[in-house]
């Protein structure tokens, strides 16, 4: 995505305001997601070692940072990506049971990111993992989840309007839900990001279901999703592939579509290797993370996460990632966005 500089942006709070807002957002979604789905919060690692398979490979091409450690003989640590494998390995330690769950302040560095309004090079936000039975691997505890959720960013946007009346609430009252299949047949000829803007846009605010696999309509995924996390190809009682998908809203600062979450019923034993086969890397089934869930140590979850900066950024209606946290970015865009009044921390 290019850089968009809005027109007439106007800065709805000062930079000094801006901070104790941020802290706001931050404090009060936690608490709300913590309660209405059950978390506690733990301590995330911010490096795993590498050749385990913790480690998120998002889309299999994005490099993690990595660096050798001397007291253990040069062997390699990664930066995580994020902590998808980490948090289920968890659930299994802590024993924790069925319909109760944690989150965690994740932080990572994504080198490879293509930076714009809305990608950094630094990533923050909250990872969180809950333990269901196998009867919960359904559509619709997915979506009762997902309504959870956004229950509690619309409750953190009435908050802040409450402290800051004059940035009014966004949101529509309820979430549409929308598969990526159905979401192609309506747009055709848009490309996946179009057609997520156009949606959107409509709605207000939709979940798109199915990320990951290959679509009927197009013969390609809607978006890449790596093939050991999130359960993609396990068809859902809609008839399509599917248990996973993004939180999607309407930017109006931006006029784009504005992801806000990725998350979804994690891969049973079955659907791991069936993945796997199909991104043609059964290779991984060799790595501990993969034998421990073939075989049955891992306890069946779901999980996702939720960005900070990016709901700090919605909620606050700024225009660019870069005014609610603090990065790395190119001259010319600093110098692009200082002139039409976008001030990066």
């Amino acid at each position: 995505m290019a850089l968009i500089i809005p027109k007439s942006y106007k800065l709805k709070l000062l930079p000094e305001t801006t901070e104790v807002a941020i802290k706001l957002v931050k404090d009060d979604f936690q608490k709300r997601l913590s309660e209405s789905l059950n978390l506690r919060r733990v301590t995330a690692p911010l490096f795993v070692m590498a050749g385990t398979g913790l480690n998120d490979d998002l889309n299999g091409v994005e490099r993690p940072v990595s660096f050798p450690i001397k007291h253990l003989g040069d062997r390699k640590a990664e930066v995580v990506h994020s902590l998808a494998k980490w948090k289920r390995t968890k659930l299994g330690v802590y024993g924790i049971a069925p319909g109760y769950g944690l989150y965690t302040d994740m932080n990572a560095i994504r080198a490879d990111e293509e930076l714009d309004n809305l990608h950094s090079l630094y990533v923050d936000q909250w990872d969180w993992e809950k333990t269901i039975r196998e009867e919960d691997r359904t559509l619709d505890y997915l979506k009762a989840t997902v309504e959870k959720i956004y229950e509690a960013i619309r409750q953190t946007e009435h908050d802040v309007y409450l402290r800051f009346p004059h940035i009014t609430p966004r949101l529509p009252e309820k979430i549409t839900f929308i598969h990526t299949e159905e979401l192609a047949r309506m747009y055709p000829g848009l490309t996946a990001q179009q057609r997520e803007t156009e949606a959107a846009k409509k709605y207000g605010a939709i979940f798109l279901i199915g990320i990951g696999a290959k679509l009927e309509a197009t013969g390609e995924p809607h978006d890449g999703r790596a093939p050991d996390y999130d359960d993609w190809i396990t068809e859902n009682s809609d008839g399509y592939k599917g248990l996973n998908g993004d939180i999607v809203v309407y930017d109006s600062v931006l006029d784009r579509a504005f992801e806000l979450s990725s998350m979804g019923i994690r891969v049973s034993p079955e659907s791991l290797v069936k993945q796997l086969e199909e991104r043609g890397c059964t290779d991984r089934l060799k790595l501990q993370f993969h034998k421990d869930l073939v075989d049955g140590k891992l306890p069946y979850s779901i999980g996702g996460g939720i960005g900070q900066s990016r709901l700090c950024m919605f909620l606050l209606q700024k225009a660019h990632i870069g005014e609610v946290q603090a990065s790395i970015w190119p001259d010319d865009q600093i110098a692009e966005c200082r002139a039409a009044g976008i001030e990066l921390i």
